[in-house]
């Protein structure tokens, strides 16, 4: 996949994160760079568990978003504190 491929499957995770947890997105550009980051967390904590998903668009756009709501709540929380 390359870079395009990488950044949509990023806007749509973000998305699909600020969709389901609560709250609202962070808007267009917010949304890109937190499913772009949760695409890194989302592969690193699928790893350490020792789970790897496979390729293709769905499983990547699920570690992603995954990744992507882990994210959201670390920001929420640190907000909170």
């Amino acid at each position: 996949m390359g870079l395009i491929g990488f950044l949509i499957i990023g806007l749509i995770a973000g998305w699909l994160a600020g969709k389901l947890t609560r709250g609202g997105g962070f808007g267009l550009l917010g949304d890109l760079v937190v499913g772009v980051v949760g695409a890194f967390i989302g592969g690193f904590l699928f790893r350490m568990l020792g789970l790897f998903p496979g390729g293709g668009i769905l499983p990547s756009l699920i570690v992603a978003t995954i990744g992507a709501i882990v994210l959201l709540w670390l920001i929420r929380l640190v907000n909170k504190a």
